[in-house]
């Protein structure tokens, strides 16, 4: 039986990272206070549902180009030293490393006021949301992505109306491909 975790960051948004917590966080955990574990507590608990998930479904919309700073509260929380990423610095070559499973999937579902932000549009450079997004998930071991948008918000007419259309079968198409991907239906 498969298991949906609901977790609205804009409604409850994580707390931001601190300094109490990058000093909790780097602390070796059989070294931590007490205090130290309970201001990591909620990442613990952010940290252990993504390790959990096979499929991430993050629903982002585009804020002045980038992400809302809920959003990036709870990428700071889940993108984690020992727990998500490994990090030595007497390791040769590359220092950072992901730990993340192998197998986990990623869907960006995001919603843009104008258009053209796709690869190779002609605002694409601005499109911070999606590395925003891609760049520190891919880090912990997140590869496998796939994004859907909505544009033309700004606009509310007729190119709005398409955009979700063709949004909307977008995403049919790719919960096909992804139930056709995954041999044990999950």
């Amino acid at each position: 039986m498969d298991v949906v975790t609901y977790r609205d960051v804009g409604s409850a948004p994580p707390k931001p990272v601190s300094e109490d917590w990058i000093a909790a966080a780097f602390c070796p955990p059989d070294c931590r206070k007490e205090a130290q574990q309970a201001v990591l507590a909620e990442s613990d608990q952010l940290t252990a549902e993504l390790v959990a998930a096979d499929l991430i479904v993050i629903g982002a919309p585009m804020y002045n180009f980038g992400l809302p700073a809920q959003l990036k509260a709870w990428i700071d929380n889940i993108v984690r030293v020992g727990v998500t990423f490994g990090f030595d610095r007497s390791r040769s070559g590359e220092p950072y490393w992901p730990m993340l499973p192998l197998g986990k999937r990623l869907v960006i579902l995001t919603a843009r006021g104008d258009f053209g932000y796709d690869h190779g549009g002609r605002l694409a450079g601005m499109n911070l949301v999606e590395a925003g997004l891609k760049i520190p998930m891919a880090y912990i071991g997140l590869h496998d992505t796939n994004t859907v948008a909505i544009e033309y918000d700004e606009f509310a007419d007729g190119r709005l109306m398409a955009s979700i259309a063709a949004a909307e079968v977008a995403v049919d198409h790719l919960v096909g491909r992804l139930l056709a991907s995954d041999p044990a239906g999950n």
